[in-house]
C-alpha cells in the first residue's frame, strides 16, 4: 500500500475561494486586462479602502473636538466625540472586509493596522502642547543632562533611583546623538510620538514571528491586531523599556527564523494531517549558519544590555524556555547572552545590580507581593475603577481565547511552541521581585505576542479541508472575530486613557515646576507627594527628593494624622526644603490609591496651617512651602 505524503502548506494554496483571486480559485485563465481593471473597482475593493477613507475623514473632523484641556473622572473617555468612535468602529469594520483577501492583497491589512495604530495612540501627539506622562518627561531631563554634560557618570549617588539611568545610558545616547543629528531643540519636540514610531517598527517584526509559525495571512494579521489592542501597558512612550521591548522581539525573530537545529523533522510533519494554519516547518541551520546569526545579533543583545534593567533578564528566561524544544535547543546563544548580561551587569551597571542582590532576599518567593500592581491599595475614583475593571476583563478575555486556541488547535500549538514557551517564559519572575510594582505589567507584556496568536488562532478558524467541525468554526468566527475585536477595542480606550488626568498637565503648571525648583539652592531636599507628575525630576542630578506617599497606605494614613510632624522628622537637620504640590500630584495620588479621597486636600490644609511650614507660592497651578526648622519658627 502507498503511503499518502502530506502536502506542504504554503502561500495562498491553503485560502478558500473567498480569499483568493478569482483565477488562481477556480482554475479558470487569467483575466483580460479590461476585466481586471474593472476588478480593482468592485465591490470587494470599494469595501477596502472605503471604510480607510470615511474613518480618516471622522478622525480629522474629532480629533480638534477632543476637550483634553478640561479632563474629568473618566480622563479622555468622556472627552471623546462620537465621530472618534465611529472612525474607530469602521477602521474595524475595514479590516474585517480586508481580511477576506489577506493572502492576495495583504496591503490593505497592513494599511488597516497602521490607521488603528494612528487613530488610537496618535490624539496625544496631535493635541497636547505640553510631555504626555510624567515619565516620558523624567526621561527627557535625562536626555538633556546627557546633553549638557556629554558624559555618563556610573558611580554617581542620585536620589530617587536616577543613578540607574547612568549605568544603562544606551536607550538615552541614542536620543542625544537624534536631537544633535536633526537640530532640534530637544527630545520633547518629538516625545509624543514614540508610541506612534514605536508601533509602526514593531508591526514588521510581529510578521515574522507569526509567518514562521503560520502561512494563513488572516490569523497573522489578526493576531498583530490584537496585539495592538492588547497593548495597553503604556510601555511604548519614549523609554528604555520600549525600545528595548523592539529590540527582544527582533531577537527572537531572529532565533524562530534561523536557530533552527538540524536533526528533527519537526513536530508536524510526524504526526499526520498538518493544521492548514501552520506554516511549513522552518528548514533545519547548520552550526556555521547559526554562529554566523550569534555575531549578527550579539551586538542587538549588547544594545539591549546596555539600555534597560529587566529586558535581558527576560530575554535570557526566553532563550532559556526554547531550549526545552529540541529543535530550539541554542545554549550557545542563551550563554552568549548570559554572559554578555553579567558583563554589564558588573561593569556599567554594578552598584544598582549589587544593590538588586541585596534584596532579593526578602522578596525572592514572595508571590504575592511581588505580583501586586503599583505602590499602593486598590485605584480610587471612577476612571481609576474602569481602568482597573478593564484591564482586568482584557486579561481574562485574552487568556480565554487563547487557551482555547492551544486546547482546540493541537497540531498549531505543536508548531508554534516557541510563542507558548515565550508566553510562559516571564512567569517565574514573580517569583524573584516586584519590580517597583510593576512586575505584574512587564509579565503581561512579554508574553503578549504569543498570547496574541493564540488569540487570534481561536477566532480565525483553519482554511481549506472539510467536515462538519470546520464548518461550524467558520460559521461561529463570523460572529465571534468582529465581536471580539470590538470587545478588545473597547477595553483598549478605558485602560489607555482611562487615568489621563495623571497623564496631561499643561504647561502653565509644568511652568510653576520648574520655578519652584529654580527657587531651591543646589543640594536642597525637595518633597513631593509622588514622582508622577511633569517636572518632578527637573534638573534631578542638583536636588535630593523625597515622594513621600510611595509607600504602604497604613503608613500614609499614619502621615495624614499629622503631616507637617511627620515630614518634619524625614527632613535633615539644617537641611533647606521645599514641599511641591500640583493638580497632576492630587489625581495621582487619589487615583493611585496612596491617599483616601479628601486626603490630598487635608494634607494642604495642615502643611499650610503649620508653623513648620511657609508658603512660598501659590496659585492654581500649585503650592510651595519652605520648610521652617521649629527653632526658627519659634523665634
Amino acid at each position: 500500500m502507498q503511503q499518502r505524503v502530506p502536502t506542504p502548506v504554503t502561500g495562498s494554496s491553503v485560502l478558500p475561494p473567498a480569499e483568493r483571486d478569482d483565477d488562481t480559485a477556480t482554475g479558470a485563465p487569467p483575466t483580460p486586462p479590461a476585466r481586471r481593471r474593472l476588478h480593482l473597482f468592485g465591490p470587494q475593493t470599494l469595501f477596502s479602502w472605503l471604510p480607510l477613507v470615511v474613518a480618516a475623514g471622522l478622525w480629522l473632523h474629532a480629533v480638534p473636538r477632543i476637550g483634553f484641556r478640561d479632563i474629568g473622572d473618566y480622563g479622555l473617555l468622556d472627552r471623546f466625540p462620537i465621530t472618534f468612535h465611529l472612525a474607530l468602529a469602521l477602521l474595524t469594520a475595514g479590516f474585517l472586509v480586508a481580511l477576506r483577501r489577506a493572502g492576495t492583497a495583504p496591503w490593505w491589512p497592513v494599511t488597516y493596522c497602521v490607521a488603528m495604530l494612528v487613530a488610537l495612540k496618535a490624539p496625544p501627539a496631535v493635541l497636547y502642547d505640553s510631555v504626555r506622562y510624567a515619565w516620558a518627561s523624567k526621561h527627557d531631563e535625562v536626555i538633556t543632562r546627557l546633553l549638557t554634560e556629554g558624559a555618563v557618570h556610573p558611580g554617581a549617588e542620585l536620589s530617587g533611583g536616577m543613578s540607574a539611568y547612568d549605568q544603562w545610558p544606551g536607550f538615552f545616547s541614542l536620543n542625544a546623538a537624534l536631537v544633535k543629528a536633526f537640530g532640534v531643540e530637544g527630545a520633547a519636540s518629538y516625545i509624543n510620538w514614540a508610541p506612534i514610531v514605536l508601533g509602526v517598527l514593531t508591526l514588521p517584526v510581529l510578521v515574522l514571528i507569526y509567518r514562521t509559525f503560520s502561512d494563513d495571512w488572516r490569523l497573522v494579521w489578526t493576531a498583530v491586531w490584537i496585539f495592538q489592542l492588547a497593548n495597553w501597558v503604556g510601555q511604548d512612550y519614549l523609554s528604555p523599556q520600549g525600545f528595548s521591548y523592539l529590540l527582544y522581539l527582533t531577537v527572537i525573530a531572529v532565533v524562530v527564523r534561523h536557530f533552527v537545529r538540524p536533526g528533527s523533522a519537526g513536530p508536524l510533519r510526524n504526526r499526520g494531517r498538518l493544521d492548514s494554519a501552520a506554516a511549513a516547518v522552518p528548514p533545519p541551520t547548520g552550526t556555521r549558519q547559526r554562529a554566523v546569526a550569534v555575531v549578527i545579533i550579539a551586538p542587538l543583545i549588547g544594545a539591549i544590555n546596555a539600555s534597560h534593567q529587566l529586558t535581558p533578564v527576560m530575554l535570557c528566561a526566553t532563550l532559556f524556555a526554547l531550549c526545552l524544544t529540541r529543535r530550539y535547543r541554542n545554549w550557545g546563544l542563551l550563554v552568549v547572552a548570559g554572559l554578555i548580561m553579567l558583563v554589564w551587569d558588573l561593569t556599567m551597571g554594578r552598584v544598582l545590580f549589587l544593590e538588586t542582590l541585596g534584596t532579593l532576599r526578602d522578596s525572592a518567593g514572595d508571590l504575592l507581593s511581588n505580583s501586586r500592581a503599583g505602590y499602593a491599595g486598590e485605584p480610587t475614583g471612577p476612571g481609576p475603577e474602569l481602568v482597573g475593571t478593564a484591564n482586568i476583563l482584557m486579561v481574562v478575555a485574552l487568556a480565554v481565547l487563547a487557551g482555547s486556541a492551544v486546547l482546540l488547535r493541537r497540531r498549531l500549538t505543536r508548531s508554534a511552541l516557541p510563542l507558548l514557551l515565550a508566553v510562559a517564559a516571564p512567569v517565574p519572575m514573580f517569583a524573584v521581585n516586584d519590580y517597583g510594582g510593576e512586575m505584574l505589567f512587564r509579565v503581561y507584556l512579554f508574553g503578549l505576542p504569543g498570547t496574541a496568536f493564540f488569540a487570534a488562532a481561536a477566532l480565525v478558524p483553519a482554511v481549506g479541508g472539510a467536515g462538519r467541525g470546520l464548518k461550524a468554526a467558520r460559521r461561529v468566527s463570523v460572529v465571534a472575530l468582529p465581536v471580539a475585536l470590538t470587545a478588545l477595542l473597547a477595553g483598549f480606550l478605558p485602560s489607555y486613557y482611562g487615568k489621563e488626568g495623571m497623564h496631561y498637565a499643561p504647561p502653565a503648571e509644568l511652568a510653576f515646576t520648574q520655578r519652584a525648583y529654580d527657587r531651591a539652592p543646589d543640594g536642597a531636599l525637595v518633597l513631593a507627594t509622588t514622582g508622577s507628575f511633569p517636572g518632578a525630576y527637573y534638573r534631578y542630578d542638583h536636588y535630593e527628593r523625597w515622594f513621600f506617599t510611595e509607600q504602604g497606605v497604613p503608613e500614609n494614613l499614619r502621615m495624614l494624622e499629622d503631616p507637617a510632624g511627620y515630614l518634619a522628622r524625614g527632613i535633615p537637620e539644617g537641611r533647606i526644603a521645599y514641599v511641591i504640590l500640583t493638580p497632576t500630584q492630587e489625581k495621582a495620588v487619589t487615583g493611585e490609591g496612596y491617599l483616601p479621597p479628601g486626603g490630598f486636600d487635608t494634607l494642604t490644609a495642615r502643611l499650610k496651617a503649620s508653623p513648620l511650614f511657609r508658603v512660598v507660592e501659590e496659585s492654581e497651578h500649585g503650592l510651595v512651602l519652605e520648610y521652617v526648622p521649629a527653632s526658627a519658627s519659634a523665634r
